[in-house]
């Protein structure tokens, strides 16, 4: 974008929040907006393309277990959002190694329902029923949240689709296959009719 386009593009005129105005924020929320529905579906894209290569010592790099858990959960039957959430549980591998499904959660939250938001939150604690004791930590960890609503959608995701996803003879279809979904998801009318929607967007 050229300097002259810049200067043609509505900005806030407030240096500090406590002066802004109802016209300073009409311009941020309409260029959140526009953002959210233009561009956060490519950097998605990008951000898991980064996962490509990445072994972190697994006999599959993370973004083809990514993939590998999407296509698995397609494979069962599972919606739309529900393969959106496997292909992106694990995002945020390389930015946040010890804490990783909050990544993941953070950027689906307003585009999912409150199950499969709950089931990518918590996937790291319930997955580890199946190495955290080689590790020297409790495998039963997860026992805390089995009397919540969502628990046993959970562990189905770890059983069925992340757990068995490290396969270096699997085949699955190539990122590319899942754009449309995602574009789908975080285009326009991909957001959840959520209370606390438009909160996060003023956030």
């Amino acid at each position: 974008m050229t300097k002259s386009r810049l200067s043609e593009t509505p900005r806030a005129t407030f240096t500090r929040m406590d002066q802004s105005t109802k016209d300073d924020w009409d311009i941020i929320i309409g260029a959140v907006i526009e953002h959210a529905h233009t561009k956060v579906a490519g950097q998605v894209v990008a951000q898991l393309e980064t996962l490509q290569g990445d072994h972190g010592g697994f006999a599959v790099d993370r973004l083809t277990h990514c993939l590998q858990t999407a296509h698995l959960a397609e494979q069962a039957g599972k919606d739309d959002e529900y393969i959106v959430c496997a292909l992106l549980h694990d995002i945020g591998d390389v930015l946040a190694p010890f804490n990783h499904p909050d990544i993941a959660a953070g950027i689906l939250k307003p585009y999912v329902s409150e199950a499969n938001h709950w089931m990518v939150q918590n996937h790291g604690t319930v997955q580890g029923y199946y190495y955290f004791h080689h590790l020297g930590l409790d495998r039963d960890a997860r026992d805390t949240l089995k009397d919540h609503d969502f628990y046993d959608h959970c562990e189905e995701f770890c059983a069925k689709f992340d757990m068995p996803a490290f396969d270096p003879e699997a085949t699955s279809p190539p990122l590319t296959y899942y754009v449309p979904l995602l574009d789908a998801m975080f285009g326009p009318g991909g957001l959840k009719s959520r209370g606390d929607v438009t909160l996060a967007v003023q956030k």
